[in-house]
């Protein structure tokens, strides 16, 4: 491990890079986060053979380039750096990227019309891709530009929509900059976010059957590009889907839900120990929130106030990368909470014979009985899911699970 390398932004907690180089060398590759009146030193002295360059430093690094490759000088975006010779050479790769990201999800925008939310260095390389690819127009959308969020009505007739904001990234899921169901011609979305796995508008855009993409894909394919002009070699395209997947099944939770007394916790803990993921349990958060037992928060305050301090504590959790989160029984109540547990979980209903569920310590399954719960509650869980395994003990359920989602064990 001779060669180091690194990421540059101002704010690097949510970045999957480093996993990805690892799938790509071996050297070693760290996250360098740096205020805006700290990037030109960064450039002039940085003490690595190269690095990349995220959100907001693309068009910042420029001027501190000695030369800039046609491409990255045509677009006006620079997000792959290196030292050759004394001197400093910058490069886009964020153009294969994202060429490779519509592609993959058989978004084709020629002849469509396109916006681009957004109009920093990411949003140059979209509007380049997508006018090179035939889009028969494209327009930039920005707070302080003649086409903003307010008069966003004229372009209601866009059939291809770019996300090229850190709107709804995390910590700030969520969030959303559109109402997507005005825009009846749309048929493809494209947003340049991978964390959280699904954001708000790409949730919407599922609900409503349009293609649509986060920008995983397009991270691990840059990524793959800067690490051939890192290393002087080449790799096959083919590689971008392997190392797509294999962070994908790192980096999202697993998520479980089903009937109280169904083995979610006492499983969640084989699963967390077996793969070295940590375990989050909402029915432990709420309390600490609350400040109160669950108990006494039913007796004094009834369901209707737990299941919001549920939800809050739900979104909490449902913001972290590779965890295992098992949920209350009656999460599935809420409508509200499948969002926010879809944004970066697998969800895995464990199903369990109703005989077999324990009363003791559940408010609800004492006060209702188990089979009413059921009636309400059952097909609820297996529509969420998008996996259900029968608890058959706790250690071969776990087992399964994480032989259903290919996980490792022993990490």
């Amino acid at each position: 491990m001779d060669k180091q390398f690194g990421l540059l932004g101002r704010k690097l907690s949510h970045s999957f890079s480093p996993q990805i180089h690892r799938y790509l060398g071996d050297y070693e590759y760290l996250l360098y986060e740096k205020e805006p009146e700290q990037v030109g030193e960064f450039v002039r002295y940085f003490p690595l053979d190269g690095f990349n360059v995220t959100i907001p430093y693309k068009e910042t690094v420029m001027p501190f380039c000695t030369s800039i490759s046609d491409e990255a000088q045509k677009i006006g975006s620079v997000n792959t750096i290196v030292r050759r010779g004394g001197k400093i050479f910058g490069y886009n790769t964020d153009y294969f990227g994202f060429s490779f990201l519509l592609e993959n999800a058989e978004i084709d925008p020629a002849g469509q019309k396109a916006i681009v939310l957004g109009s920093g260095g990411a949003s140059k390389t979209a509007q380049a891709v997508l006018r090179d690819l035939g889009a028969s127009s494209v327009t930039v959308i920005g707070r302080n530009l003649p086409d903003h969020y307010e008069n966003i009505e004229k372009h209601y007739d866009a059939g291809i929509i770019v996300n090229a904001t850190p709107v709804g990234m995390y910590p700030n899921n969520g969030e959303k900059l559109l109402d997507l169901s005005r825009f009846a011609k749309c048929c493809g979305i494209a947003d340049m976010i991978y964390n959280p796995a699904r954001t708000a508008l790409l949730l919407d855009a599922e609900r409503m059957g349009i293609k649509n993409t986060n920008g995983l894909v397009m991270l691990v394919a840059q990524a793959k590009k800067a690490a051939e002009i890192f290393l002087d070699t080449r790799y096959d395209d083919a590689l971008i889907g392997r190392i797509t997947s294999a962070i994908e099944r790192e980096t999202k939770n697993i998520a479980l839900i089903g009937m109280p007394g169904c083995g979610k916790s006492s499983i969640g803990k084989t699963i967390a120990r077996l793969t070295g993921r940590s375990l989050i349990e909402t029915d432990e958060m709420i309390p600490e929130r609350a400040g109160k037992s669950i108990k006494e928060i039913f007796a004094e305050d009834g369901e209707d106030v737990f299941r919001k301090i549920e939800t809050a504590c739900l979104a909490d959790a449902s913001k972290k990368s590779g965890c295992v989160i098992a949920t209350g029984g009656g999460v599935v109540t809420r409508p509200e909470n499948l969002d926010l547990l879809r944004q970066n979980s697998v969800i895995v209903f464990l199903d369990r014979d109703f005989s077999a569920l324990p009363l003791k310590g559940r408010p609800l399954s004492q006060k209702y009985g188990v089979e009413e719960l059921a009636r309400a509650r059952m097909p609820l869980y297996n529509v969420w899911c998008d996996l259900k395994i029968e608890n058959s003990g706790v250690q071969n359920t776990a087992r399964r699970i994480i032989r259903e989602l290919k996980l490792k064990e022993g990490v």
